[in-house]
């Protein structure tokens, strides 16, 4: 029996990776189980970009290593970044894997895993990787049916001083326009109502192929070509957020208002050590001409405290940003050296308890923020995507509105109305919590 438990870590291009590998499995006669102790392989495919994911995939494989002593026919293979990063040095670290496979090589997990008792333990090309997928490339789509992600590059070239992305996945390389669109539209046909574009930095979609390929030009030709009714941004370089692209939200309702923009910090000491190419006026510049052209648009950013040389001054500022712009999602990260990375090398370091402090200042500004920005929807129609039953309790439906992105935003909790998991329905907001809202659906309106 060909059986595959699989563990995806990391982010969605991790997942997209993922799911690459899944069909390729499937087509050679793997079935997915859902517990290790009935799977014949077991796959993780690991996050390498700080040091807390590559401990979470360490334990990750180190607990699914147990179940290989009760039956030795059992194969664990690891995937990913971590393997990418660190390479050969693995081997002797894990001796419980049979086979790790680098960035270049995941696309040909299959044959890998035929010939897995015959070559190296390890297939994995050094440095970055340089492989980039396209629409010949099958995939199993894993998230559920309606929603996927399109990832559009690989790699970066913004060289952030704490990051070690582009050492991993290696410098930007673009899809063409024409190969995305057959991949949205085969997407489509399979369901999908909302598709979220992803890349490490979406503005910067297509600065090395020319002027014919940038990210407004994608985004007209998935409109143009498909009807898929969700159309989400997320990641977009804080100073490459264009006018053109702001003006084309304004004016197509079927990409949603709402843009995951990471500011890093607002100091411009420290954002200038983070090899971050701005400052502070910039990013005011950006949330005023976010709001001037698409009024309501949620913006969700990430805070990064504690970084080298960092004070409390800086610390300062950042709350006072945040309680000026009122944004409406803000993910907060205490900073940690990495291995390799120019921010390793920087004096000044900030303790883990002064760290921990800023994190949760910061942390309790931006709860205060979100709490009272919720309000605004009670009382409001808002359509919203069903998800299914709640997590939280079966007498509950689940879903969410344009405002707020799968796996990291809050959701809304419908508490009465019939749907089905895909529909986008209108429902009216009957309560609002820091992060998730309660409504109703709105009958006789039907599906959106």
């Amino acid at each position: 029996m060909k059986t595959l438990y699989m563990v995806s870590l990391g982010c969605p291009k991790n997942l997209v990776d993922s799911e690459v590998m899944l069909a390729a499995l499937e087509q050679v006669g793997y079935s997915v189980v859902e517990q290790p102790e009935d799977a014949s392989l077991l796959l993780v495919n690991t996050c390498g970009f700080i040091r807390p994911a590559v401990e979470e995939a360490i334990d990750e494989i180190l607990a699914l290593a147990v179940y290989k002593e009760d039956d030795a026919d059992k194969i664990l293979v690891v995937t990913g970044c971590m393997v990418q990063r660190y390479g050969s040095e693995l081997i002797t670290e894990m001796p419980e894997v049979d086979l790790f496979v680098g960035l270049d090589d995941f696309c040909h997990i299959a044959q890998l895993i035929l010939d897995i008792r015959t070559k190296n333990r390890i297939v994995t090309n050094p440095g970055p990787a340089v492989y980039v997928m396209d629409s010949s490339v099958s995939r199993r789509v894993s998230t559920p049916f309606f929603r996927s992600y399109l990832k559009i590059t690989e790699g970066c070239d913004n060289l952030c001083a704490y990051c070690m992305i582009p050492s991993i996945r290696g410098r930007l390389r673009s899809r063409p326009i024409k190969d995305l669109l057959v991949e949205a539209s085969f997407l489509e046909q399979s369901g999908v109502r909302e598709l979220s574009l992803i890349a490490q930095d979406l503005t910067a979609y297509g600065n090395e192929l020319g002027s014919q390929e940038n990210l407004v030009r994608l985004l007209g030709g998935l409109l143009e070509s498909t009807a898929i009714p969700w159309l989400r941004l997320l990641y977009l370089y804080p100073s490459s957020v264009t006018d053109s692209l702001l003006q084309m939200m304004a004016e197509q309702p079927r990409i949603l208002p709402y843009l995951d923009i990471p500011f890093q910090h607002v100091s411009d000491r420290v954002l200038h050590a983070m090899n971050r190419h701005y400052n502070r006026s910039v990013l005011d510049d950006l949330v005023q001409r976010i709001r001037r052209y698409v009024p309501g648009c949620a913006i969700r950013t990430t805070m990064l405290v504690g970084f080298p040389g960092e004070t409390e001054a800086d610390v300062v500022s950042l709350v006072e940003a945040l309680k000026t712009w009122q944004l409406d999602h803000v993910g907060v990260f205490q900073y940690q050296d990495e291995e390799g990375s120019v921010a390793a090398g920087f004096l000044q370091k900030i303790g883990d308890e002064e760290k921990a402090s800023r994190y949760q200042w910061v942390m309790e500004t931006q709860a205060e923020i979100s709490e009272r920005l919720q309000q605004r929807f009670v009382g409001r129609v808002e359509p919203v995507l069903i998800e299914g039953f709640s997590q939280e309790s079966d007498l509950l439906l689940e879903g969410r509105s344009r405002y707020q992105a799968p796996e990291i935003d809050g959701c809304v909790y419908i508490t009465s109305g019939q749907v089905h998991p895909g529909d986008i329905v209108p429902v009216q907001i009957t309560e609002a919590h820091t992060y998730d809202l309660v409504g109703e659906v709105v009958q006789g309106q039907g599906n959106l």
